[in-house]
Parts: C-alpha cells; structure tokens; sequence
C-alpha cells in the first residue's frame, strides 16, 4: 500500500494552534477531529477572520436510494464551517449555473476583459460595483454574482478542490477562469487591485499524482489575481505517490484513510 502524505506550503504551524482545544469544544468538535496539523492549523487561522468564504468544487453523482457520497474536498469544507460558525459562507459551485469563460482576454483587439462597460448593473447582485464581466451580461441567469457578492464581503476565501488528472478539476478551473477579471483591473487595465485585503487559500485532495504541484500552481495564480497568500492555507492530501497505482484496491483504502486521518 501507497503512503499517506499531507503536503503543506506552511511555515511554522506549531505556533499557530493556540487555544484550538477551546475553540472545538465550543462547537462540539473533539480536538482529535484531525491528526492533520495543516487543518487544524487552517481552523486556528481562520477564526482570526470576520468574515470567511469557502468555495467547493468537486462533485459525486449521488446513486438513487444510497447514502450520500460527499466529495472528500468538500468534506473538509464542511468541519471548517462547523468549527468556525457563522462567520463562514460555504458555497457548492457546482450546484451554481455559470458559464464558461468568454476568453475576451485574448481577442484580437485586445484584452477587454474587465473594462468598465462590462459592470454588472444590479445592486442586488454587484452591491461592491467590482463585478465587471461580459459572460454575466451576456447570460442574464449566469450565476457567479452569488460568488463575487460574497467574496467581496469576506476578509478571508478558501477554495476547495479535487485533483483530476494532475489538475485541479474542471469546476474549479472554469470558476478561476471566470474571476480573470480581478487580475486584469490591476494589471492590463492599470486600475485598481479589489482583493488586495483578502486573504485567499487552496486546499486539494488526489488520489496518487501531481498534489504538491497543484497547490504550488494556484498560489501563484492568486498572487497573480492580487490575492493575499498565506502558507497556512495552501495545502494537499494525497493518498499515495505511487502514480501508476490505480488498483480498486487502492480507490477504496483511500476513502477510509482519509476518514482516519480527519476524524471524519
């Protein structure tokens, strides 16, 4: 059987689980809900915040009359709101109607992604006025204001992904795809940066490939987008890093390890 390994870009996490003991039993958690430092790390860190946003990615077709499968992922996602409380907004992407990105990044005329005239003009779903993006106008039922409206509320957004084929999923990818214009006002466009007092996070789960590489690919991506990028929040759980292992095997052990190893 594969190791287990729980790769991690933090720094120092001993440090960062002060009065965490404290922090569960208030919720009903029991200390030992996870032998993973990095998430018990990520809990403490994140109660610091006002406001946290977590945004989940992965899916599971659910079979009629079975019980639910939850995405491991999204799995995590759920402890960090139960410890946390109601500071936290936990968002299923895929259960949200949004388009794909319209690539206006790279047309012939220019980079228009993100200009002025592609403003969302509804105070219900732009409150901030930051949303600027021509695939919401475009598509009157697309649903990423859902998302926007409340990261821009939030001091602190976690996203939640699995690894498919040693990338970060495809719900994920058309979502960061989506946000492109939050870069572009601060770089192409020389405007201003509007997450540039948000904290964001990426914590991914794989089976047997490319983990490590997956987290250190999407911090970049949000330092790009202007993010604040805390080590404490990017981080990974892979079952083996035996790469050629796809026994059935192995899929099932993974489910269990994982449950073990998060007290799940």
């Amino acid at each position: 059987m594969g190791s287990k390994k729980i790769q991690s870009s933090g720094r120092g996490l001993e440090k960062r689980m002060i009065k965490l003991k404290d922090l569960l039993s208030e919720v009903g958690l029991s200390e030992a809900f996870a032998t993973s430092k990095e998430l018990q790390a990520t809990v403490n860190y994140l109660n610091g915040k006002k406001r946290v946003l977590l945004l989940t990615t992965s899916n599971r077709y659910q079979i009629p009359e079975e019980e639910k499968d939850i995405p491991k992922s999204t799995q995590l996602a759920q402890v960090i709101k139960k410890a946390l409380g109601e500071k936290v907004v936990l968002i299923d992407v895929p259960e949200l109607k949004i388009y794909p990105c319209e690539g206006n990044v790279s047309r012939r005329d220019g980079n228009s992604c993100g200009l002025k005239d592609a403003l969302l003009k509804s105070k219900t779903k732009n409150p901030s006025g930051n949303h600027r993006c021509w695939a919401s106008i475009n598509n009157p039922d697309d649903e990423l204001w859902k998302i926007s409206k409340e990261l821009f509320e939030s001091d602190a957004v976690v996203f939640f992904a699995s690894i498919r084929w040693g990338q970060a999923n495809g719900y994920y990818q058309k979502l960061i795809e989506r946000l492109n214009w939050i870069e572009n006002r601060h770089t192409t466009l020389e405007e201003n940066n509007v997450v540039k007092n948000i904290e964001a996070g990426f914590i991914c789960i794989g089976q047997n490939w490319n983990g490590p590489e997956v987290v250190k690919t999407q911090k970049q991506v949000h330092e790009f987008y202007g993010f604040k990028t805390p080590d404490t929040l990017y981080w990974n759980w892979q079952y083996t890093e035996d790469e050629l292992d796809e026994t059935q095997e192995s899929y099932k052990k993974s489910a269990s390890e994982f449950k073990k190893t998060f007290k799940i």
